[in-house]
């Protein structure tokens, strides 16, 4: 299992080195292919920021656990021990759960073959990434290979990057933040290859968390930023603006630029798109964020008005919401607005580079953005 090389001026990535995930010892190769400022969707995408009133941004997070559950207490992923007790507590959603890790890889080409426009971005945890290879569930990961890998649908797929091990940031350690950071990396590399990992540029934490302390946040948006990414998904209610007043309600909707200062003077600050408040999963299953979109419009930024952007992101599979409601609803909302004869203007589906892209591409700069911080400084 070998990830494809760009050039011949960097490995072949094995997935696996002595059964286990191959997480580490090419930093300054994938620091390489990361860190670029090239346009990742621009050259790609079908819309146009002057033809969009606002757009909605929609994100799936999968996870299961590594546990000691396997022979001996070997280490395996939670979900096959689902498969294997289907007579404990939930674990005869297993099939359900597989489902949706896989589902994407299906609905994506059949919207873009009947001539939508769908939009989607993907947070798997590495345990599951693993999991599902050491399941043998490669019919799992190659769905996915496809609408990541084959270039007709990498317009519409984007992949979000996160810790590794789902570790959650302010109760990690700081010298760990950037090695849990890069573990992801050198994993989603070895899977899906280096042109993939080199247009992830966008951030989702595990539970969405996000450290208040000055010192840890700049140290976290430092990680960030020497691993390539761009932008960093925040919870509304887990930042302010730099006053310690509650964010402007049409603030949420646009990109916002996060600011720490540590206690040696020192700034550093990142573009954040922001996670409305809400029943997350509810909203993402019933594709409130485009419901939401119909009724905003454009919107001051800097000396431009601009498309608002709705942006959500929900657990994929966990609770009836996600695995029968969400397959459901996903797919009409394309359908509907191709019958309506747009697509591409109006009310879009846009992923978060994308969105970030298309308003740069107009004029505006990162300085534009609201400054905001963390809630309540520590």
């Amino acid at each position: 299992m070998l990830a494809t090389a760009p050039s011949p001026d960097l490995p072949e990535l094995a997935e696996l080195r002595s059964g286990l995930p191959n997480i580490c010892g090419w930093e300054a190769e994938i620091r390489a292919v990361v860190n670029h400022n090239e346009p990742v969707f621009l050259p790609e995408t079908n819309l146009r920021s002057e033809n969009i009133t606002a757009g909605f941004a929609c994100a799936l997070h999968m996870h299961q656990p590594t546990i000691p559950a396997g022979a001996n207490g070997a280490l395996i992923c939670n979900l096959q021990y689902m498969f294997e007790h289907p007579g404990e507590g939930d674990n005869h959603n297993a099939d359900g759960f597989t489902w949706c890790y896989s589902r994407m890889g299906d609905f994506i080409p059949d919207l873009v073959g009947n001539g939508c426009n769908p939009r989607i971005m993907l947070d798997y945890s590495g345990n599951l990434l693993w999991g599902l290879r050491q399941m043998g569930r490669d019919d799992v990961l190659d769905r996915l290979k496809r609408i990541t890998c084959d270039r007709h649908y990498q317009p519409y797929v984007e992949w979000l990057g996160t810790m590794w091990s789902h570790a959650v940031v302010p109760s990690t350690p700081i010298p760990d933040l950037k090695l849990h950071i890069q573990a992801w990396q050198h994993h989603f590399a070895a899977i899906f290859g280096y042109d993939a990992l080199r247009r992830v540029k966008g951030f989702s934490p595990p539970e969405m968390h996000l450290p208040n302390h000055p010192d840890t946040l700049y140290e976290y948006i430092k990680a960030l930023k020497e691993c390539g990414y761009r932008w960093l998904l925040v919870q509304e209610h887990s930042v302010e603006c730099v006053d310690g007043s509650s964010l402007p309600h049409d603030q949420k909707y646009i990109p916002n630029r996060l600011i720490a200062h540590n206690s040696r003077g020192e700034t550093i600050s990142i573009t954040a798109l922001i996670k409305t408040q809400g029943s997350d999963t509810k909203l993402v299953a019933q594709m409130q964020p485009y419901h939401e979109a119909k009724g905003r419009s454009k919107q001051p930024l800097g000396d431009r008005l601009v498309p608002a952007c709705v942006t959500q992101i929900a657990d994929g599979e966990n609770g009836g919401v996600m695995m029968n409601e969400f397959p459901r609803d996903f797919p009409p909302v394309w359908y509907g607005i191709q019958a309506n004869g747009r697509g591409t203007t109006g009310v879009v589906g846009v992923n978060g580079t994308e969105y970030i892209e298309l308003l740069e591409a107009t004029g505006v700069s990162p300085n534009d953005y609201p400054p905001i911080q963390a809630v309540h400084p520590a």
